[in-house]
């Protein structure tokens, strides 16, 4: 089954990098194209198979390799919280804080994941690591204003 891990860089996490590429189950980024560093992300997969308990983020070095590797576990970020609360899921329960990629549905494994706080995690440990890297939007979607409405009916006087 696919993890859909295009749409959840695409439409969850939107990091702000204009150089950047799903493959296969990862995204790879230049976050600052004249630099020689890049990232990549993928699930972080746990001891079951088609377990995923986190993200890991990797810096590589174009000429010298992998320079770091961390792993952003969704319990420590809140990112199925409200899953596991409705679900009734303890910390010490199975599948808390994960997704399975064991049955054949339509819909991402990982849906009703809420990517705020690894959003702000993400961004720290890039610009740790790649200095000129564009900051990613931590906090909720901007505001928007609603359309002003035409008046359908006349405006009252007194």
């Amino acid at each position: 089954m696919a993890l859909f891990t295009e749409q959840l860089f695409a439409d969850h996490l939107t990091l702000p990098y204009p150089e950047a590429a799903v493959v296969g189950d990862a995204y790879y980024a230049a976050p600052v194209p004249d630099l020689p560093l890049r990232l990549r992300i993928d699930f972080a997969p746990t001891i079951r198979v088609g377990r995923y308990d986190g993200l890991r983020l990797q810096v590589v070095h174009m000429e010298h390799g992998r320079l770091d590797t961390a792993v952003l576990s969704f319990a420590d970020y809140g990112a199925f919280e409200v899953r596991d609360r409705r679900l009734g899921r303890l910390p010490t329960h199975d599948g808390y804080g994960s997704f399975t990629d064991w049955n054949r549905s339509e819909h991402a494994p990982w849906v009703g994941i809420d990517v705020t706080r690894l959003r702000a995690a993400i961004d720290q440990y890039v610009r740790l690591w790649i200095p000129g890297a564009p900051p990613v939007r931590t906090g909720p979607p901007p505001f928007t204003a609603p359309a002003p409405q035409a008046r359908t009916s006349p405006a009252r006087t007194r």
